[in-house]
Formats: C-alpha cells, sequence, structure tokens
C-alpha cells in the first residue's frame, strides 16, 4: 500500500501522463471538431493507424520528423475528405461510413507498410523526437520534469487545445461550426453553407486524429506496427462525450484516461499476486465509470447524425 501511494509522489509518472494523453489530446479534438459540426467520426481508429504509418514511412524514406507529421495531417485529411463526402452531400449513415472507414484505412495502412518496406526479424526503426528541456522553466522543481520536458508534438497539443477552445468560443468561424451542429438550416439562413462547414470540420478533425495516430510513430516510439493504436480511437469517441463537447474538459479526460493507464503499468511492478489482466483493465473500466456519472449531463449537439439537405426543414 505504501509503495502505490509512493507511485503518486512520483515525478515521473506525472510526466508519462502527459506523454501518454498526447495521442488522445489530438484524437479527441479532431472527433470533438467533427461532432461540434454534426458530423461523428467512427472512423477516427483506422485514421489514426493511417496517421501512424504515413509519418513513420515519410522519416523512414528520408524525410524529418515535421514532415512526417505533416505527411500524416494530409493523409488523415482525405481520409476525412472520403468519410466527409459520404456523410455529408450523399448524406449516408455516419455509423456506417465510420466504420468502413476505420477498416479500409487500417488494412489500407498495413498494406502500404508491407508494399515499401521490407520486414525482417527486427522491425526497421527511426529516430524520434525527444524531450525538449525549456530553459530555467525545466529546472523548476516538481513541475519542471512533468510539464516542460516532453517532446515538441506534445507542446503542439497542448497548444492545439488552447486554440481550439478559443476558435469555437470566440470567434465568428467558431460560432458558424457550433450552429451547424445544432441547427444547420439556421446558418444557411445566415448565408452560410452547413454543407461546406461539415466538410471543413471533418477535414480538420481528421488531420488531428491522424496527428495522434503520428505521435505514435514519431515520438512515443520508433517504429510502426499495425495493432499499435490498441483502441485509443474508441476511447477518444467516449472522451467527447466524458467532455461535453467541450476542449478544455477533453484536455482532463484525456488526462484522466491516460493516468489510469501510467499508473496500472507501474502497480503491477510493487503489487504481487494479482493477475496483470485486472491491471490492463482498470483504465478502460475507470474511464467508462467516470463516463456514466458525466454522460448524463452531457448536452449533445442537436444535430448530430441529422443529414441536412438544402431547403428542407
Amino acid at each position: 500500500m505504501t509503495d502505490a501511494i509512493d507511485l503518486l509522489l512520483n515525478t515521473n509518472l506525472w510526466a508519462a501522463v502527459l506523454r501518454i494523453a498526447t495521442p488522445l489530446i489530438f484524437g479527441v479534438l479532431g472527433a470533438l471538431l467533427c461532432e461540434r459540426a454534426g458530423v461523428l467520426n467512427l472512423g477516427i481508429e483506422g485514421i489514426m493507424t493511417m496517421g501512424a504509418m504515413t509519418g513513420w514511412l515519410t522519416v523512414y524514406l528520408g524525410g524529418d520528423l515535421w514532415m512526417g507529421l505533416l505527411v500524416a495531417a494530409f493523409a488523415g485529411g482525405l481520409i476525412g475528405l472520403l468519410h466527409a463526402g459520404l456523410t455529408v452531400p450523399l448524406g449516408l449513415s455516419q455509423h456506417v461510413s465510420g466504420l468502413g472507414i476505420t477498416l479500409f484505412a487500417s488494412a489500407a495502412s498495413y498494406y502500404i507498410f508491407r508494399l515499401v518496406v521490407e520486414v525482417g526479424s527486427l522491425p526497421p526503426t527511426i529516430e524520434p523526437f525527444r524531450p525538449v528541456d525549456i530553459p530555467y522553466l525545466s529546472e523548476l522543481p516538481v513541475i519542471g520534469t512533468i510539464l516542460f520536458s516532453q517532446t515538441l508534438p506534445t507542446y503542439l497539443a497542448l497548444l492545439a487545445v488552447a486554440m481550439m477552445a478559443y476558435i469555437l468560443a470566440h470567434t465568428p468561424l467558431g460560432t458558424a461550426i457550433r450552429m451547424t451542429g445544432e441547427n444547420p438550416h439556421a446558418v444557411e439562413a445566415q448565408g452560410l453553407n452547413p454543407m461546406r462547414i461539415r466538410i471543413g470540420a471533418v477535414v480538420v478533425g481528421s488531420a488531428l486524429m491522424a496527428l495522434g495516430g503520428a505521435f505514435l510513430t514519431t515520438a512515443a516510439f520508433n517504429s510502426f506496427f499495425p495493432e499499435m493504436v490498441q483502441g485509443r480511437g474508441w476511447i477518444c469517441i467516449a472522451l467527447v462525450v466524458f467532455a461535453s463537447w467541450k476542449p478544455g474538459k477533453a484536455l482532463v479526460g484525456a488526462l484522466l484516461f491516460a493516468f489510469f493507464d501510467a499508473y496500472q503499468l507501474r502497480l503491477q511492478t510493487v503489487v504481487d499476486g494479482v493477475p496483470y489482466q485486472l491491471f490492463l483493465m482498470a483504465p478502460y473500466v475507470l474511464s467508462i465509470v467516470a463516463l456514466v456519472l458525466v454522460a448524463r449531463r452531457a448536452q449533445v449537439p442537436a444535430a448530430l447524425m441529422t443529414p441536412y439537405r438544402r431547403g428542407e426543414r
């Protein structure tokens, strides 16, 4: 028991929490943006896998790490455009399209990887992002190790939270996105095109999802394997509900799940006689409990998953 409590006082645990939360932050922001505009994007698992593969492959073929993130975002945006094309102008089922996107993008990622990369007994690797110590700030006690000794994509994820929160709450573009998810006909009455807003939101949201996948291969690890996303996309979908479609709460939700995950990994080293499967289950069970407690008060965008057709009421 004492060892379990001591773990909570370890700054390395909290630094790992922020690191583990980074792909979730990108993913939940992307899903939140799509849903704020009225489109459910269940293709997130496949999009994150494609982002992981394209980001890694770009660096493996000679590009730099930032180029890898850019290519991953572009690939995610293209897949998002496919999902938006099926669900917005054509009005097809967002559930079916999203699941189809996940299956397609996941399979295509592995196919392209095997087509381009010769895999031997050991997986090929790249030189990933390294933690960057911010001068003076990283030397602060406790908080310096946790917040100011992370990789650059982690800082980018935190910046993305602040930017999205500001855009959605304080800009005309954010108002248009939110209203498109609530009442697209009111947006049309203001002379705007709800279809374009939805398509743009899905493309940008999918690009953010892909950045979450690219973080796994260019910062958290240094190689790609098909199952590496490991359900993070589905967790992001749940975290959007937990966050009540608000970026600030989305950050809290991502950090909460990351804490459960990081803590259970360390608990396995100090607690004996407990099957490790119980530790692996813990983050998901606790996240479900938190989701149930919060979801009752969540206010779903009124037009979420409702196809928009011009002129209809």
